[in-house]
């Protein structure tokens, strides 16, 4: 099967392997003994990066139904970004060819909720959880509305906050990324998983993926 050279049909390729896996009926392409010894000697031609955080129920290759060589993986708790992150997103598209980049958020995240718990009691984690917990708190402070409380803010609109924030960081500080958004070659979204659905909602869209994302403010748009 021939991958995904597109941007919209790398992205529409994600949304139906999602379908197939919120259905129960995966099909688990491209993980068999002939795929295996395919890339092997062929090499990888994976269609999307994804930027996801390190929580083990939202493995991308299962929530997106796909196998090997088709996802390029890089995972942090939160999903926050550092050198590490945008060189390997950059190679990706930059030496890999891939099409599109995808920021993958989900609820009850333990980052985003440790991140509110720091702020509320002003007490900060010992040791490299601090690094994530101040990697996320730009997101806390630019998506509160001016004049709500902290103790009112609810986790997972932080995280969308945070996903679609996530999208603009990589953009900003990658110029390899936002010269191939630009030209039309790359496209970069943000979606947030359900843990109990399993399904993925589009909060930011970059480049041509065929799907707009929902304004700021307003609820994420569900992808059936």
């Amino acid at each position: 099967m021939e991958q995904p050279r597109t941007p919209r049909d790398a992205f529409a390729a994600l949304l139906a392997g999602n379908r197939r896996f919120v259905d129960g009926s995966p099909e688990h392409p491209n993980q068999d003994l002939g795929r295996r010894q395919q890339t092997a000697v062929q090499g990888q031609h994976p269609f999307a990066a994804v930027f996801g955080c390190m929580d083990s129920r939202v493995a991308a290759e299962i929530v997106f139904d796909r196998g090997l060589g088709d996802l390029a993986v890089v995972r942090t708790a939160g999903h926050v970004v550092d050198g590490g992150v945008l060189g390997s997103l950059e190679f990706g598209v930059t030496v890999m060819g891939i099409p599109l980049v995808v920021v993958l958020g989900h609820d009850s995240c333990g980052a985003i909720r440790a991140t509110l718990e720091t702020h509320r009691t002003g007490i900060y984690p010992g040791g490299y959880v601090r690094d994530i917990v101040e990697r996320v708190t730009p997101s806390l402070v630019t998506g509160r509305q001016h004049g709500d409380a902290l103790e009112d803010t609810d986790p997972d609109a932080l995280t969308e906050d945070h996903t679609r924030h996530t999208v603009q960081l990589i953009v900003e500080r990658s110029a390899a990324i936002a010269e191939r958004v630009a030209s039309g070659q790359v496209g970069v979204v943000g979606v947030v998983y359900r843990l109990d659905e399993g399904r993925v909602r589009l909060v930011e869209a970059l480049g041509d993926v065929g799907v707009d994302a929902p304004l700021p403010g307003a609820a994420a748009s569900d992808l059936d």
